[in-house]
């Protein structure tokens, strides 16, 4: 059955036919091909409220000291503890993850003297949300590294959060803004490197966003949502109220998945592609 088009566009095509011949048969054609290209993906996309990606949903890292599952873990110590009903941490990681240059990363706080304990519980709380925290999923990415094979990036911290993190830390020192790399770890643990002056936080970190987002490599990345928005990761919480990192971990999940192209449109579409090169290259 031929293609009926809309009057204007018949007189377009008349015209255009008589000056150029074939060229307009094939444009019409490409014209044809990609309205059903696009009539196929509106019937392929999901409709109603968008599913989880369930592969984003309750795991745990591929890194140094992360169980391969999540899991009950009763005796979690202290400030690990708001995860106990369902971890990717054991007991023991959750012990050194409270201890100054730990068995875990041999990492030393106290770089530039002492740091204020005020400021020392955010670090042995992030270190606790890294380690145990089975709702990161979907800012997990592949990386090539020696101590790891997976990281998160861009997890969207509570403003809270790192408001408070930040206004603790302000007064104690520092001589580094990333804390990933560029150390000096001859001793064993991390130590200044040479010519890296000491000073405050708020030196290095002028605002709460530059301490969040760049003291790991962007593993953070400071929202603009507030606690219990449901739409930001909180670095402390009641677990006796629940675990609020379990919905905005599915919240980012559907998110991923209502951008995925919709299933089989991705070959339709290479298969057009080369069905006109053919047209066009004779």
């Amino acid at each position: 059955m031929p293609t009926i088009w809309p009057r204007p566009l018949q007189a377009v095509h008349r015209l255009a036919h008589l000056c150029c011949g074939k060229w307009v048969d094939m444009a019409w054609r490409m014209t044809q091909l990609l309205l059903l290209a696009l009539v196929a993906a509106a019937w392929g996309a999901p409709s109603g409220t968008p599913q989880a990606r369930t592969d984003l949903l309750n795991v745990c890292m591929n890194a140094k000291h992360h169980k391969t599952k999540p899991g009950p873990e009763d005796k979690l110590h202290d400030q690990c503890s708001p995860w106990k009903k369902n971890a990717c941490c054991s007991v023991n990681t959750s012990q050194e993850a409270h201890k100054d240059i730990s068995y875990l990363y041999r990492f030393n706080w106290d770089h530039c003297g002492k740091m204020e304990p005020a400021c020392k519980r955010h670090f042995i709380q992030d270190t606790c949300l890294y380690e145990c925290s089975p709702n990161l999923g979907p800012w997990i990415q592949e990386v090539n590294q020696s101590w790891r094979k997976e990281r998160v990036l861009n997890v969207p911290l509570c403003k809270e959060d790192c408001q408070i993190w930040w206004e603790d830390c302000r007064t104690s020192y520092t001589c580094k803004t990333n804390w990933h790399k560029g150390w000096n770890w001859t001793s064993g643990y991390n130590q200044c490197p040479v010519r890296a002056a000491c000073h405050r936080f708020d030196f290095y970190f002028p605002t709460p966003a530059a301490l969040c987002n760049e003291i790991w490599s962007h593993s953070f990345k400071v929202s603009n949502y507030g606690r219990g928005s449901g739409r930001c990761i909180q670095m402390w919480f009641d677990p006796a109220q629940g675990n609020p990192n379990e919905g905005v971990a599915k919240f980012y999940a559907e998110t991923t998945n209502s951008g995925a192209m919709p299933q089989g449109i991705g070959p339709l579409l290479l298969n057009l592609t080369q069905i006109l090169q053919r047209w066009f290259l004779g």
